[in-house]
Parts: C-alpha cells; sequence; structure tokens
C-alpha cells in the first residue's frame, strides 16, 4: 500500500509539473516580475500535490471497489433473478438515482457555482434550487444509462433525444438562465460525481451477462452532463411560470372593476 502510495504521488507530480512550468514561464518571461507571496504559493502547491495523491489513491483503493462490488451484488442472480430483464432492475435503478443525487449534492464545484449564480442574479437564483436542479438531472440520467446498460441500446439515441430537447429549450426558457444551465451540466463531472459514476456503469457492464466494459460501460458520465441542462433550464421555467400566475392572480382586472 505504501509503494502504491508513493507511486501515486510521483505520478501526480509529474501530472501538476507542467502546470508549475506554464505559469512559472509566464510569470518570469512574460510578466517579468517576481512570484508574490512565494513561499505561500510553494506551500500550497505542495498541499495541492499531496491532496490530490490522496484523493486518487483513495478513489482506486475505495470509491472504484465500492461502486463495482454495488453494482455486482444488485445484479447478482441470487438477489435478482433474470440480469438481462430490465423489468428486474429496480434496486439498481433506484440505487443509481440516490447515489446520482447525493454525490451531485455533495460536489464542490457545483456549491461554488451555486453560490455565484445566487451572488449575480440578486437572490432570483436559489442557490438550493439550482443544486436540486442539477442533482435531480444526474440522479435522471444514471437511471437512463443503468437501463441502457441493462438493455444494451445504442448511446447515441439517448443523446440525440436529450440534445433534441436542450435545443428546444434553449429556444423557449429565460435567456438569463441559459449560459447558466450549459455551465451546470460540466460542474457536475467532477471530483466527487466522476469516479462513483465510472466505477457503477463498469461494474454493472462487467456484471450483466452480454455487456462489454469498454463498450456498454461508459457513457454514463456523457448523460451526467446532457440531463442537468434539461432540469436546470426546467427550473427556471417552472419558476417563471410560476411567478406570472402570481402575478396573474395579483394583479385586478380592470373589467371586473367597479366603474363607481
Amino acid at each position: 500500500m505504501i509503494a502504491d502510495l508513493v507511486n501515486t504521488f510521483t505520478a501526480t507530480l509529474k501530472d501538476v509539473l507542467p502546470i508549475a512550468i506554464v505559469l512559472v514561464f509566464f510569470q518570469a518571461v512574460v510578466l517579468r516580475k517576481p512570484v508574490p507571496h512565494l513561499k505561500s504559493v510553494l506551500v500550497g502547491g505542495g498541499y495541492v500535490v499531496l491532496g490530490l495523491s490522496l484523493f486518487l489513491f483513495g478513489l482506486q483503493e475505495a470509491l472504484f471497489p465500492l461502486g463495482e462490488a454495488m453494482a455486482r451484488q444488485l445484479t447478482d442472480p441470487a438477489f435478482l433473478g433474470d440480469p438481462t430483464d430490465w423489468t428486474a432492475h429496480g434496486w439498481t435503478y433506484l440505487f443509481a438515482f440516490a447515489i446520482g443525487f447525493s454525490t451531485t449534492i455533495a460536489e464542490p464545484s457545483l456549491i461554488a457555482v451555486a453560490i455565484k449564480a445566487r451572488e449575480v442574479s440578486g437572490g432570483t437564483v436559489k442557490e438550493w434550487g439550482l443544486r436540486i436542479a442539477v442533482a435531480l438531472g444526474v440522479a435522471l440520467s444514471l437511471v437512463f444509462g443503468t437501463y441502457r446498460i441493462v438493455t444494451g441500446t445504442p448511446l447515441y439515441v439517448y443523446m440525440i433525444a436529450g440534445y433534441a430537447i436542450v435545443i428546444v429549450q434553449t429556444i423557449v426558457a429565460p435567456k438569463g438562465i441559459v449560459p447558466l444551465a450549459y455551465d451546470s451540466g460540466g460542474v457536475t463531472t467532477s471530483t466527487v460525481t466522476v469516479p462513483l459514476v465510472a466505477a457503477l456503469g463498469l461494474g454493472l457492464a462487467a456484471a450483466v451477462p452480454g455487456r462489454s466494459p469498454a463498450l456498454d460501460g461508459f457513457g454514463l458520465i456523457a448523460l451526467a452532463s446532457l440531463f442537468p441542462m434539461i432540469t436546470v433550464m426546467g427550473y427556471a421555467q417552472l419558476v417563471q411560470w410560476n411567478d406570472a400566475r402570481r402575478h396573474k392572480l395579483h394583479v385586478p382586472n380592470p373589467e371586473m372593476e367597479d366603474p363607481e
């Protein structure tokens, strides 16, 4: 385990090194200024490398095996019955929904985007409303993704249908929410969500007879980027409709007013 941790640390250092070289080059050659707070930058860089190393090591030792084990247990014929019968996978769909929703709610990048969206919009975009909308999108994407793996249907069918819905929503949704909705699809594919989603897809594809992890195990992350765009724009449309309805109820109808 110690040898694996050292190897992970070395690999992470090699990955971070090009970024450091670019930053130093622009600071020293282009800007020609000393690095401000050099000691703090070096200490912070060390924390970054150490944190990434521990995170990646934790993925390899815990999250990936956990996701694969859960998928394998949920599709065990002793528990499930016929693994090829899509109607027998109710617990699998429920697990996919729950893990997608919970990991997205805990996603640090989504929390940061939601806070900034609330600040920029002056409170119009609610922080929890956005987070729940995105989490629902990821949860639904994993339900459809696990159904795709179980049934063996092509990924492009879901992608084409999904983006057709996105195009229609882009036309009719409030214009101020469209860029945020598009960005929300990207922030879901980050540090917490991706490892568990990938592990779930690979584990499920390996457990279902007739499925290939290489062909069927991937694609959940693509769906996890797509569906939040739909749910966020849907959330904005629902808020807009509700505001219009409340405004209509509070505005008196001139035809109903007494002439006196």
